[in-house]
């Protein structure tokens, strides 16, 4: 066909108009609306919070992190020379009844103990603080003391010497929402609680049961105890067991002991150099636990010389009658009554020996 005439005919061919659909759009009452949406997110809310008690959980449970132990590292910053500091793993932290410890003193300590985190860099950064000359309590764990690494909150002071304003604030929201309710526990979040759904894993890969689960309740100044439901709940006090593994691993090599000893002589001659003074608390462990912890940092080649070395008051659990056969539902902690117990012992021990506590006790 030629050119021209198909141009002629596609001229020829109507031009088609667009074709426009128009949607409608229903009346919604909005009103009526947002009512249900507020109304099923209430149901929703108040669903989870009442079944996250059942749970035993609670309003109150302040939790702890970062953010925490910094609050209670600036109260060092602006105390007076009184200041009497707690560092150490989880044993000490759990193991001291800060109530108790202030009734008979007169002196409430400032909490800096963290889970699983080597207190040596605390008691150094307590030694090279210049407006500090108070008493330092030193939780010793001793796999923990005398180890290479620093631990699971090793980033504490940094956090502390560099936290944002936005962090702060974000904080103190966290700590005022925890007052009155009890879902937002970062241990019992949905998608913590989806984790530990137990799946069959691989061999040799570890999976969320493998992990340290919630075992400890926090209030106000970093007032810590051991979980009611993990003397309770069996599951819960056979997992925590296994999360612990028996605290296997190596021995403390020579090297590690020495170099330690050397090291926390130097802190504590800067401490009491300023009119300070350091205090070292073995708290309780038991079962395969303790074993391991006797195999691995025997007493006499790690607690005795420490105490010896360092001309330290060193009270050790095994030394009191009162303390030796205290409750420790899953081996590494104590129940709550008998943190009493113990803290009651250890201070009344410190109140005869330590010349600094006794200086301040209240007469009377």
């Amino acid at each position: 066909m030629p050119l021209s005439t198909f141009s002629s005919d596609a001229r020829a061919m109507p031009a088609q108009k667009p074709t426009f659909y128009e949607r409608h759009v229903p009346d919604i009452r909005w009103g009526r609306t947002l009512v249900l949406c507020l109304f099923l997110a209430l149901v929703g809310f108040t669903a989870w919070e009442t079944g996250m008690r059942s749970l035993g959980l609670f309003p109150g449970d302040l939790g702890d992190g970062q953010g925490h132990w910094a609050v209670e590292r600036r109260k060092i910053d602006t105390s007076d020379q009184d200041a009497v500091a707690i560092v150490g793993a989880s044993r000490i932290l759990f193991d001291t009844d800060l109530d108790l410890f202030k009734s008979k003193t007169g002196l409430r300590p400032v909490q800096l103990a963290l889970p699983g985190t080597n207190a040596r860099p605390f008691l150094e950064d307590l030694a090279n603080d210049e407006d500090f000359s108070g008493l330092v309590i030193v939780g010793i764990t001793e796999v923990s003391y005398f180890r290479e690494g620093l631990g699971l909150f090793h980033g504490a002071l940094d956090y502390y010497r560099t936290e944002s304003p936005s962090r702060r604030i974000g904080h103190r929201i966290y700590r005022a929402l925890s007052r009155h309710l009890a879902f937002i526990d970062d241990g019992y979040g949905l998608t913590t609680l989806l984790e530990r759904i137990r799946l069959e894993e691989r061999s040799g890969v570890k999976g969320p049961y493998d992990d340290v689960w919630k075992i400890s309740v926090a209030g106000a100044d970093r007032k810590t105890w051991l979980w009611d439901r993990i003397e309770t709940d069996t599951y819960l006090r056979d997992h925590a067991r296994y999360a612990w593994d028996d605290f296997r691993g190596d021995p403390v090599s020579t090297d590690i002991v020495d170099t330690v000893i050397d090291s926390t002589r130097r802190d504590i001659l800067k401490i009491r150099q300023r009119g300070g003074e350091v205090v070292f608390i073995r708290p309780p462990s038991a079962g395969p636990v303790l074993v391991n912890e006797r195999l691995r940092a025997p007493r006499s080649r790690v607690w005795d010389r420490l105490i010896a070395e360092t001309g330290a008051v060193g009270i050790h659990f095994e030394d009191y009658p009162a303390t030796r056969d205290l409750e420790l539902p899953e081996w590494s902690h104590l129940s709550r009554d008998d943190a009493r117990i113990f803290t009651e012992v250890y201070v009344d021990v410190m109140m005869g020996r330590v010349d600094w506590l006794r200086q301040r006790l209240p007469e009377g």
